[in-house]
C-alpha cells in the first residue's frame, strides 16, 4: 500500500474533508525536530541559526522557530515587514536583499540588522548610518548546488560582493567611518562536507582581512533529501569538520568567530505535504503517456518546472482499494505545457514517466517534500486560482488552520 512522509490515507481524506483540496499540511512535529538538529550544529564559541523565511514564510512558522530561539533571515524589506508584523523582534531580524528597500532607514531605526549585499549598499548604509558596525555579504569565489540555479556562490552569482574588492569594501566603511563586525556567505544547496569546508576556509581567510569581524554567517542550502535516491547534508558532519577551522582561526588572530547559519530548506521541506483531487486521467493512445491530472500545479509547487526538482507523489484510493501500476506523468491543472509535476531530474524540459498506481478521479494525491519553496514560490494566481490553504500538524494529531484559502475578491481588490 501507498504511504506518504508523514500522512496516512485517513489523515489525508480528514484534511481532504475538513479543509478541501488542494491544501498544503505542515508536521509540527518534523518542525520541532528539524530546529532541534539545527541549534545542535558544532560550535566553537556560539551559534546563531537564523531561519530562511523566503522558504516558508506563514506568520505561524515564524513564531515556531522563534519561540525555539531561531531568528531570521529576510531577503527583502517586505519580508523583514512581514516578520515583524508577526511578532518577530526586529533585532532577531537579518536584511540581506538584492534590492535595498526604499524604507531601509526606518527599519534600521526599528532595530532590524543589514548585510550589505554590494559595493553601492554598503555605501548607502554608511549615508545613513555613519560610524555604526555593519555586516557585508562576500562571495568567496566558489559554489555548490543541485543546479546552476541554485548555486549562489562563485564567479557566476551575482550574490554578494566579490572577494577580490575587499579593499574597495575597507576604504568604503573608512569613508563612513563603519565598523565591519559581521561576515556573511553563501554557497548554495550543497551537501559535500568537504566543499563546505573549503568554503568555510575562504570565509574565514577573508574574515581574517577585516580585523573587526567577530560574527561569521556561512549560510543555508544545506541539502535534504526529498526522495529516496537523494542524500542530505549531515549538518553535524559539516559543523564537525569546520571546528578546527575556526580554532585555528583564533589561535592566529586572537579573536573569537561566532558562528551564523541560515537553514531553510533544512528545516521546512520535508515537514510539508500538498494534499490533492485526482480530477481526470487521460493518455495519447498506444505509443503515447497516461497523464493523471491534479486540482493543483505550478500555482502551488513550481519546483519540477523551474529547476527539474523531483518530489515523492503517494496516491490514496477515494475507496481503499489498490490500483494497477502503470507509466504515469504527473500534471497540474494550469493551461501551461510546463505544468508537470514529474519532470526529469535537474531538467525542467524532459519529461520522466514514473511507475504509479493509476488513480481514478476522486483519488488523493500527496506531494511531499513540499515545505520548502512551493506556497512561497508558487505561480500564484496563474489562470485565477487562488492561494491554497495552509494547515499545522499539531504534535497531538491535531490540525490548524494557519491561512486560509483565497478568495476571488481579494485578488481582484487592486484592479481599479
Amino acid at each position: 500500500m501507498s504511504q506518504a512522509a508523514f500522512l496516512s490515507a485517513e489523515q489525508a481524506a480528514a484534511l481532504a474533508e475538513s479543509f478541501g483540496t488542494p491544501v498544503f499540511v505542515y508536521s509540527e512535529a518534523e518542525l520541532l525536530k528539524r530546529a532541534e538538529q539545527a541549534l545542535s550544529f558544532p560550535c566553537r564559541h556560539g551559534l546563531t541559526v537564523r531561519y530562511a523565511m523566503k522558504a516558508l514564510p506563514t506568520a505561524a512558522i515564524l513564531r515556531l522557530f522563534d519561540a525555539q530561539g531561531i531568528h531570521i533571515d529576510a531577503s527583502s524589506g517586505y519580508e523583514a515587514e512581514r516578520a515583524m508584523r508577526a511578532g518577530i523582534a526586529p533585532d532577531h531580524i537579518q536584511l540581506t536583499a538584492q534590492e535595498m528597500p526604499s524604507n531601509l532607514a526606518d527599519l534600521l531605526e526599528q532595530g532590524v540588522l543589514f548585510n550589505a549585499c554590494s559595493l553601492r549598499q554598503l555605501a548607502r548604509y554608511g549615508e545613513l548610518r555613519p560610524g555604526s558596525e555593519v555586516s557585508v555579504r562576500i562571495n568567496p569565489g566558489l559554489g555548490s548546488g543541485h543546479s546552476q540555479r541554485t548555486n549562489v556562490g562563485g564567479p557566476s552569482s551575482s550574490f554578494g560582493i566579490w572577494h577580490e574588492h575587499l579593499d574597495t569594501v575597507k576604504s568604503v566603511a573608512e569613508q563612513h567611518g563603519l565598523r565591519i563586525t559581521g561576515m556573511h556567505t553563501h554557497i548554495g544547496s550543497g551537501s559535500d562536507p568537504e566543499t563546505w569546508v573549503k568554503c568555510a576556509q575562504l570565509g574565514i581567510g577573508i574574515a581574517a582581512q577585516l580585523p573587526d569581524v567577530t560574527r561569521l554567517s556561512l549560510g543555508g542550502g544545506y541539502k535534504i533529501a526529498r526522495m529516496p535516491d537523494e542524500s542530505p547534508a549531515d549538518l553535524r558532519a559539516i559543523g564537525a569538520r569546520m571546528l578546527s577551522e575556526f580554532e585555528l582561526f583564533e589561535q592566529r588572530q586572537g579573536r573569537k568567530l561566532h558562528l551564523e547559519i541560515e537553514p531553510g530548506t533544512f528545516l521546512v521541506a520535508n515537514a510539508g505535504a500538498l494534499i490533492s483531487t485526482v480530477i481526470d486521467v487521460v493518455d495519447t493512445g498506444a505509443q503515447g503517456m497516461n497523464f493523471i491530472k491534479l486540482d493543483t500545479g505550478m500555482s502551488d509547487i513550481l519546483r519540477p518546472s523551474m529547476y527539474g526538482a523531483q518530489h515523492p507523489i503517494t496516491f490514496f484510493a477515494a475507496d481503499g482499494g489498490e490500483r494497477p501500476e502503470a507509466s504515469c506523468m504527473v500534471v497540474g491543472h494550469c493551461c501551461e505545457s510546463g505544468d508537470i509535476l514529474t519532470p526529469e531530474r535537474g531538467n525542467p524540459e524532459a519529461l520522466a514517466p514514473r511507475m504509479l498506481p493509476l488513480p481514478e478521479p476522486g483519488d488523493l494525491a500527496v506531494i511531499d517534500g513540499a515545505g520548502a519553496y512551493c506556497a512561497s514560490m508558487a505561480a500564484r494566481n496563474y489562470n485565477s486560482f487562488p492561494e491554497s490553504a495552509e494547515v499545522l500538524l499539531g504534535t497531538d494529531g491535531t490540525p490548524r488552520l494557519i491561512r486560509k484559502r483565497q478568495t476571488l475578491d481579494q485578488f481582484l481588490v487592486n484592479e481599479v
